[in-house]
């Protein structure tokens, strides 16, 4: 595995050109906000045709990975080798100003450009679904049991690299005009957060199985 860049170059599709003094570029900060997310979207076009799929994720060093199965529209799609952007977005608060025109949202984004490979190799196949399941639940893989051989056939893993990306990120109060920092409203941010609840068994758990660490003190960000 190649030893990943600090920084980013912005290309022509990730350089910010509105408010581009909330963009980023360093790969520790794009690689944070792609770990602490559950979900991406992924926009690609097919005969004309645009489509935009939510759907989970994993990475891996410089690489993203997703996967699924073969009769996917998505990744039969992808593995053709088009163009894709992936995108991901963390909302960590609603940002109120004194005029609705100011009011705006604290957030970190990713945007991902790039085209998917597929990954044939079964141990490097493992490796990926080991990162899709850590991804949702940390150290959650080590208490599965191992994927059998039918599994792995009916699963296609792809792989995008992270080479062509940026963040943009937004946080702190609002900004409003000047004059109207006088004026008797209140203004502010109100926090958000994904938190977890008390975890629910399955039903037909058996009675002896204990809730693992990893689901005990599952939580977010």
């Amino acid at each position: 595995m190649s030893q990943s860049p600090s920084r980013l170059q912005p290309t022509v599709r990730t350089q910010l050109k509105r408010l581009p003094k909330r963009g980023r570029y360093e790969t520790e900060q794009i690689y944070q906000i792609l770990d602490e997310a559950l979900v991406c979207h992924v926009g690609f076009a097919v005969e004309g045709q645009p489509y935009v799929i939510p759907t989970a994720f994993g990475r891996i060093g410089d690489r993203l990975y997703l996967h699924g199965s073969p009769a996917s529209r998505l990744l039969r799609s992808l593995q053709a080798g088009i163009e894709v952007c992936v995108t991901v977005t963390l909302l960590d608060g609603l940002v109120l100003a004194r005029s609705a025109f100011h009011h705006s949202m604290n957030y970190r984004s990713v945007v991902v450009f790039g085209t998917a490979t597929v990954v044939e190799p079964i141990a490097e196949k493992v490796i990926a679904l080991k990162a899709f399941t850590d991804q949702v639940v940390p150290g959650r893989w080590d208490e599965l049991r191992s994927p059998t051989e039918a599994e792995l056939n009916g699963t296609l893993v792809l792989s995008i690299p992270l080479s062509e990306a940026s963040a943009k990120v937004r946080s702190g109060p609002p900004i409003d005009d000047p004059a109207d920092y006088a004026l008797p409203i209140w203004a502010g941010e109100i926090p958000l957060r994904l938190t977890a609840q008390s975890p629910i068994a399955d039903p037909q758990l058996a009675t002896a199985s204990v809730i693992p660490d990893s689901v005990q003190n599952y939580q977010r960000g």
